[in-house]
């Protein structure tokens, strides 16, 4: 790899990591090809993104993003998104079904955490589970309107 090849790949991340709201370091030793594939169909289907990059350019890049405090060793892939819950689910589904694929540590609205933090970010509901709760609370008072009004006009019926 060239170093003009190395600065474009820092230069990229620097500029995903400053907008990314969580960015999860996982190890993967040990997992096929096919698997890490999945993986990453995955965060593409949840508008998140994953690379595997060498620990000294990973570092660089965070350290151009203003986020530091984690210490990059052995083999590393990278997990990131704009939102934290769906990249925490992500990561947290995938090491589930993968005991090969451990949660280091991460950084979730920029600042370090560690597993089980983003273990708890993986059980918050996302962000359409609460614009349904959110739905379902509004609609409640017109729904009980709606079925008090439709027993009172059952009610004045039996009575005539």
């Amino acid at each position: 790899m060239t170093k003009t090849q190395k600065a474009e790949i820092i230069e990229v991340l620097s500029n995903e990591f400053k907008i990314a709201q969580s960015v999860i370091f996982c190890d993967y030793r040990g997992l096929t090809v096919s698997k890490l594939e999945g993986l990453r169909k995955a965060a593409k289907l949840k508008e998140a993104k994953v690379q595997v990059v060498k620990n000294t350019l990973a570092t660089i890049a965070l350290k151009n993003a203003e986020l530091t405090g984690v210490e990059l060793k052995d083999t590393n892939i990278l997990v990131w998104g704009e939102d934290s819950i769906a990249t925490s689910k992500i990561v947290s589904d995938f090491a589930k079904d993968n005991d090969k694929f451990v949660i280091k540590s991460a950084y979730i609205d920029r600042e370090v955490s560690d597993a089980a933090k983003v273990e708890a970010f993986a059980k918050l509901p996302g962000r359409e589970e609460l614009l349904a709760m959110l739905a379902a609370t509004w609609m409640a008072p017109v729904a009980c309107f709606t079925i008090g009004l439709d027993a009172l006009r059952q009610k004045k019926e039996q009575e005539a």
